[in-house]
């Protein structure tokens, strides 16, 4: 199957559209064909086999529109084809911005011949309506049933240019219907038309009766020329399609905005100097130089330097992302400060900013399912209100009310009648709901995802990579006796010389935290188990419990610590220096900041959330609780996901499922949405119906509720446009005139018409003030002192945090206990030795240090004191234990 987009011209109403869509979808080999009244364009998705690129082109044509590839389109700015037109344009350029200029002059003209025009035509009326009385030498010409020629004749020569300037409309209008395909400018080029032949018509008979002396004759036709009308409908047609362009103009905004993110100029290292190139002439490999305030033109890694670098406007995150060596970056992100030099990897079409841009040009040119029922009735639309004014017309003279009644009723329904409305209906907000969807990181895919999502109430996450991070990281630090710094610093120097993966989690935080690395000697491994290094006079130890109790260490008044830690699904790592233990790390693959927020929102839609791993029950449990989950399922094999998405499709429910591994492609493609985010694979991203740029999970409950706030906007705009012509076209036609006197005159009906298509867009254009959950930035905070999302434990609450000495290879037995406390209500030196004096006397206590300025004490003892303990004394004292 091979899919190719195509450049409509000649299209101006849904019954275009639709005579487009009828004539490609009867090709033999045509598998998919959806023509977008909006963008002027056709996505086909057909079999090379039994059908070609002529073929198409071929059937195009002869259903009387132009067609030409996407992409010559773009360059030569024109569709080939026998009917021509423009329809394409320069890269990143607005076609509908166009449309509106050319509109906007051929309004302008048409407006300098109509005001003289409508003058001439209804002075007497502005005379006895408004007291407008004309000038006598307009009186001599134009007034009066003696210069009734005179003033048909100036009318029909200031409307002729009229018509001129508005010639399309008649061009294409009778064109397509003498191939039996009229559409909107039929309606229009006809009731114009008909309008001015009647005028000269009327000219004629006022000639015959001034002739013949038949003054009543003259006096008669001569209100009822209708030039004013045949101006007047083409004018005000004209107005509505300028206000319409204008406005449907905005609707590609998002798109356009990513379009000029891609940097025009790249600076690249060839031969040790830097040379400037245009960004599509980057080659994978080269060697890119960004600056302060430089765009990214390409996706790469990092080799040298560092900088905030701005992802914004591609991931929809708000906050800066520091990015360093070894960091990926994305293309069109901007670099706020600092140096960086990245090897490029994907360039051009294949870079992330030139997909995003794909996938919303294509989303925006797909149609909801829901869209069908506008389509099939646009396709009989208009040959049903033609034939619906030739019996307004027929009945008005049987019944005996006049020709010019007659023919007044025929041309108001002709003119009132919108098909526009209907076509415009689902495209615009789809374009639009889209488009704002790219803004925040959320790429949806067609307008049949959009209508599927509104209906999820069962949302189904993989765990690595979707509600965690994907790789190791700390998430707990106890401090046994030091401050977090120096604890840090010291297992993460040693650290660094290895490649465990829990071991560079340590030492990613030490980076993240900007704390310097030392140098050390004598590294020494032990695969399993843990290693050591030397700095300065010092060996450090960093391993599991086996290795620490392997080294001397007794661990056992920690152990239930341990424990807990390890019931969280953590891997438990413990840091110790020559002959007592520092502190101990909790590592797991961390969820990310976003997730428990994420869940929380999706359930407040009244939607399930569920967990899918492979990940053992223990794990499994713990990161679900920690994000606020409530079912699991665990220890799921890659085959089993699709099963259980099935199973739950089976139940009767609509069912999402993000993920982000190859592994998760079969279930992704088995959901009734799948979600693949930003940092997935490409099989995983392929396989999706959505694409989280961001990552963020909370992405997916912006998704679904911007799904359907799309979705209702669309039910209200076919509710408009049906009601529209329900009501319109039975007041054009005079039904209400016999029992109401309630009655259109065409240039009113011309005006509806071109309000209700005005209508349509402005109310789609409401979705760009669409309201997402809230910015898209920073972490869920933990529990204790939040350093990211990692728990500094306090070091004055947890008998964890004492430092302890090890059993020392002589023989000897010592233990001494070494604590931290905080006392709040010392004011002055008394105060400080009234502290003193109470922790001395405790017993086992060998030392006291207080500090007023910090109101802290550290007090060693040789054997292990509660804090409840210390709380008591310190209460005792007439003080207190924070």
């Amino acid at each position: 199957m091979k899919k190719e987009k195509y450049l409509i011209s000649g299209m101006t109403c849904s019954a275009c559209s639709a005579r487009v869509q009828k004539a490609v979808d009867r090709l033999p080999g045509c598998r998919n064909a959806v023509v977008n009244l909006l963008t002027g364009s056709m996505q086909i998705e057909y079999d090379e086999k039994l059908l070609t690129a002529e073929g198409i082109v071929a059937a195009v044509e002869k259903a009387g529109y132009g067609i030409a590839p996407a992409d010559e389109g773009r360059k030569s700015g024109t569709a080939a084809g026998r009917t021509g037109g423009r329809a394409g344009g320069e890269a990143g350029e607005n076609p509908l911005g166009r449309e509106a200029e050319d509109l906007k002059n051929r309004l302008i003209w048409s407006a300098v011949f109509l005001l003289p025009l409508m003058y001439i035509a209804m002075h007497h009326m502005l005379a006895e309506w408004f007291g407008i009385v004309p000038w006598d030498g307009f009186k001599a010409i134009f007034h009066g049933r003696e210069n009734a020629v005179t003033s048909a004749f100036a009318q029909l020569l200031l409307a002729v240019p009229i018509l001129a300037f508005n010639r399309r409309y008649f061009v294409n209008g009778f064109r397509n219907l003498f191939r039996g395909s009229p559409n909107m400018d039929s309606l229009v080029g006809i009731g114009a038309a008909a309008s001015a032949f009647f005028g000269v018509f009327a000219i004629f008979r006022m000639s015959w009766g001034m002739g013949h002396g038949d003054w009543a004759l003259v006096e008669a036709y001569s209100e009822s020329l209708y030039f004013e009308s045949a101006g007047m409908i083409v004018t005000l047609i004209t107005v509505g399609k300028y206000l319409e362009a204008r406005a449907k103009g905005s609707t590609g905004e998002a798109l356009r905005r990513l379009m000029g993110l891609v940097p025009r100029t790249a600076l690249v290292l060839r031969n040790g100097s830097e040379v400037e190139v245009a960004a599509d002439e980057l080659v994978p490999g080269d060697e890119v130089v960004v600056r302060p305030g430089g765009g990214i033109a390409a996706d790469g890694v990092v080799l040298e330097g560092s900088a905030s670098v701005d992802e914004s406007a591609i991931t929809g995150e708000s906050l800066p992302v520091q990015k360093k060596a070894g960091d990926r970056v994305i293309s069109a992100s901007i670099n706020l400060d600092g140096y960086i030099r990245f090897r490029a990897e994907k360039v051009g079409a294949e870079s992330a900013i030139s997909q995003i841009i794909r996938l919303v040009d294509e989303a925006g040119a797909t149609k909801a399912p829901i869209a069908k029922l506008a389509d099939r009735i646009s396709g009989v639309f208009v040959p049903i209100v033609i034939g619906i004014a030739v019996v307004t017309g027929i009945v008005w003279l049987l019944l005996g009310y006049g020709a010019e009644f007659a023919f007044s009723a025929a041309i108001s329904v002709l003119v009132i009648s919108c098909p526009c409305a209907l076509g415009l209906a689902t495209p615009v907000a789809i374009m639009t709901g889209t488009g704002k969807g790219a803004e925040r990181g959320i790429l949806i895919k067609s307008g049949e995802i959009l209508e599927r999502a509104k209906g999820i109430d069962a949302v189904m996450l993989d765990k690595t990579g979707t509600i965690t991070d994907g790789r190791p990281g700390v998430t707990d630090v106890l401090c046994l006796g030091t401050d977090w710094q120096e604890l840090l610093q010291k297992a993460a120097s040693v650290e660094q010389a290895s490649q465990h993966p829990l071991g560079q989690a340590i030492v990613a935080l030490a980076r993240e935290k900007g704390i310097e690395l030392l140098r050390f000697e004598d590294f020494a491994n032990e695969p399993g188990m843990g290693i050591s290094g030397v700095l300065g006079n010092e060996r450090i130890f960093v391993g599991n419990a086996a290795y620490m109790e392997s080294r001397g260490f007794d661990i056992s008044a920690y152990r239930h610590r341990m424990d807990e830690l390890s019931n969280e699904g953590k891997t438990v790592l413990i840091a110790a220096s020559g002959d007592y233990l520092l502190g101990i790390f909790a590592v797991a693959d961390r969820e990310k900041g976003s997730s428990r927020q994420a869940v929380e929102l999706l359930k407040k839609s009244g939607i399930d959330v569920m967990m899918i791993t492979g990940d053992n029950q223990l794990t499994a449990r713990a990161v679900a609780q920690r994000a606020g989950i409530d079912r699991v399922f665990a220890g799921v094999l890659p085959q089993d996901k699709e099963r259980l998405v099935r199973e739950q499709q089976e139940a009767g429910r609509v069912v999402a499922m993000a993920g982000d591994g190859i592994n998760d492609a079969p279930a992704l493609v088995r959901a009734d949405v799948g979600i693949a985010v930003g940092a997935g694979t490409d099989i995983a991203m392929e396989s999706a119906d959505v694409v989280l740029v961001g990552s963020d999970l909370r992405q997916i409950a912006d998704m679904i509720s911007l799904s359907r706030a799309v979705i209702r906007n669309i039910k209200e705009n076919l509710f408009w446009a049906f009601f529209y012509n329900i009501i319109g076209i039975p007041l054009a036609a005079g039904v209400f005139y016999p029992a109401f006197g309630v009655k259109l005159s065409p240039m009113i009906g011309a005006a509806a018409m071109s309000m209700s298509s005005l209508c349509v867009v402005l109310n789609a254009l409401r979705l760009k003030r669409f309201r997402f959950s809230g910015e898209l930035s920073g972490h869920a905070e933990g529990d204790g002192q939040s350093v990211g999302v990692v728990r500094i434990l306090p070091m004055a609450v947890e008998a964890g945090e004492d430092k302890c000495r090890r059993n020392c290879r002589d023989g000897k037995d010592d233990l001494v206990m070494k604590k931290e406390l905080k006392i709040e209500g010392m004011m002055c030196m008394h105060c400080q030795k009234h502290v003193r004096e109470a922790l001395s006397k405790m017993d086992g206590v060998s030392s006291v240090e207080v500090d007023l300025e910090t109101k802290t004490a550290v007090v060693e003892a040789d054997r292990e004191i509660s804090v409840e303990e210390f709380r008591a004394v310190i209460a005792e004292a007439g003080y207190e234990l924070v």
